[in-house]
């Protein structure tokens, strides 16, 4: 029996460039979805995207370091000091408009790595290291060692994972083969030449009884333009760096003084603050 599973990473929250990949994963005839992790944030999607994801035939799911971002906020375990825990904070609040805590708390049980066998195939999936989903080990420039690391404890042939919003393959030290999807919601690039298509991205890995038949590394336009209107309707916290990201490719996530300046123009923590006061006394 073939498979092809569609390996779907890095969304966050852009609910444009989801539902153009999804129509692209159906015209390839996918007859199963990964979810590699980091649904929710910094975009517009919040009610929207869970209710599509349940509508999927999603098989396998690992947590990312973002739904670890979010539970956190919700539980108000970050210093809103620092800008980029204001920044969470407040991004924890918009998609609260729409979304409950409880699955917020689901999302935090998800496992960090999965292991799995398709047509005797074994394969390691997760959202980054297999017991951290966090960090820039596995970057395209990091040591072999750490892509070794997706081995550790296990006899794969195949690691799938996301994180660092690159497609690409390369191998293991005996061989085994990697796969990272790329981003749907954020792609990036160091190089400014290749930085001019931020079409979404992702992968379809078809297996058949013989073995890997196919991996197929896709990128997919989408209207970017629907997708900031959208942004701009719901009135999305930190606008000019959602945009900024997706028009140019520059992410500002951790560009502590940009959105430091953000939060005191626009007047987050004062939002805050009245969000956790009304929390508080209802």
């Amino acid at each position: 029996m073939t498979r092809k599973i569609a390996l779907l990473s890095d969304v966050h929250g852009n609910s444009t460039a989801l539902e153009a990949v999804l129509a692209d994963a159906e015209s390839q005839q996918v007859t199963d979805y990964w979810f590699l992790g980091d649904l929710l944030l910094p975009g517009t999607g919040r009610r929207n995207i869970l209710d599509r994801m349940e509508q999927l035939p999603i098989s396998l799911q690992v947590r990312g370091n973002w739904e670890d971002s979010l539970w956190h906020a919700l539980h108000q375990k970050l210093d809103l000091t620092r800008p980029i825990h204001l920044y969470l904070t407040r991004l924890c609040h918009f998609v609260l408009e729409e979304i409950k805590p409880e699955e917020i708390d689901r999302m935090q049980e998800l496992p960090l790595q999965i292991l799995t066998e398709v047509e005797g195939l074994k394969i390691a999936v997760s959202h980054h290291l297999p017991d951290k989903n966090w960090g820039r080990e596995l970057i395209h420039i990091g040591e072999q060692s750490d892509f070794d690391r997706l081995f550790e404890g296990n006899d794969c042939a195949i690691a799938v994972y996301g994180h660092i919003h690159q497609q690409f393959l390369r191998y293991g030290t005996k061989g085994q083969l990697i796969i990272n999807p790329g981003s749907i919601g954020q792609p990036f690039f160091l190089d400014s030449a290749l930085r001019q298509d931020l079409r979404a991205q992702y992968a379809i890995v078809e297996i058949d009884e013989t073995g890997l038949a196919d991996v197929d590394l896709r990128r997919v336009a989408y209207d970017v333009e629907q997708e900031l209107r959208l942004a701009r309707e719901l009135h999305l916290p930190y606008y000019e760096i959602y945009r900024e990201s997706l028009v140019n490719g520059i992410h500002h996530t951790h560009n502590h003084d940009l959105l430091r300046e953000i939060s005191e123009r626009e007047g987050y923590a004062d939002e805050i603050a009245a969000f956790l006061k009304s929390s508080r006394n209802s």
